[in-house]
């Protein structure tokens, strides 16, 4: 059942807030067009005055977002580098994970469209409900105070998207690109950069299974070249698992004897 687009009162409950000035909840999700349109029909009516609606409030929101998570990130990985966090933030900021808690809200449901948007599908645009998202967390923020929209962000964007990046069951948060970390890493010994084979591919069509090599060249100062395999059910995914072995031992390698690789490394000469 959709929600009453005029009826705010199911998404304050959802957002787990009450708004004490229901205008800046009502501002967040009013796209331009829609606005443009109001102040045409006020000036048609001899009445001209500007409408509201939610860009500043979304560049507000993404500052507010951009914040709290950065805070988040750097209280509770003491252990990463500034590299790190910034890949981190920047995937749990992006559109692709944003887009979630925006559907799970039913943003497109209650918002305040120009009639083109509307005929366009403006209300399942990525663009136009990740922008809402972002304004809506300004409305917190402005109505309620940091600590508001902080408890929002902490329960609907940032603990998921911890989760998400948990699901393989590591205890420790893992790089969110193996493949450019892998790159990064063996740029930084000097080895060339390393290669992804396709070692075997097994199953049906529905269910394929892929196993990837990742294969990293000698390093000038001696050390051997090594291979890391790893299987998924696309060759991406495979390739990512590998080149997060692969990428494993070469931190291990830092860390120095003491962190003994449980799977030790195959030698590997990369072909003529």
């Amino acid at each position: 059942m959709n929600p009453d687009p005029h009826d705010l009162s199911a998404l304050e409950k959802a957002l787990g807030h009450r708004f004490a000035c229901r205008g800046l909840l009502e501002q967040a999700l009013t796209h331009a067009s829609y606005a443009r349109e109001r102040e045409s029909q006020n000036a048609a009516e001899g009445f001209p005055a500007a409408a509201a609606d939610n860009e500043q409030m979304e560049f507000l929101g993404d500052a507010v977002l951009g914040f709290v998570v950065s805070r988040e990130l750097f209280q509770g990985f003491p252990e990463y580098q500034e590299g790190e966090l910034s890949k981190l933030r920047a995937h749990l900021v992006s559109a692709s994970h944003l887009l979630r808690p925006a559907r799970e809200l039913e943003l497109g449901q209650y918002l305040r469209l120009g009639r083109g948007e509307e005929r366009s599908g403006g209300r399942s645009k990525v663009t136009l409900l990740v922008d809402a998202l972002e304004a809506v967390i300004a409305a917190l923020f402005l109505d309620a105070g940091l600590d508001v929209a902080h408890r929002f962000i902490q329960q609907s964007i940032l603990e998921p998207g911890l989760a998400e990046v948990h699901q393989d069951g590591s205890s420790k948060l893992p790089v969110i690109d193996y493949k450019s970390a892998l790159q990064e890493a063996v740029h930084a010994s000097g080895r060339s950069q390393p290669r992804y084979v396709l070692i075997k591919e097994e199953g049906p069509d529905h269910r394929k299974v892929f196993t990837m090599e990742a294969q990293v060249p000698a390093a000038p100062n001696g050390d051997k070249g090594f291979a890391r395999r790893a299987q998924g059910n696309t060759k991406k995914l495979a390739e990512q698992r590998a080149a997060r072995a692969a990428w494993d031992f070469l931190q291990s390698l830092k860390r120095g004897p003491e962190a003994e690789d449980t799977d030790p490394p195959s030698d590997f000469s990369p072909p003529s």
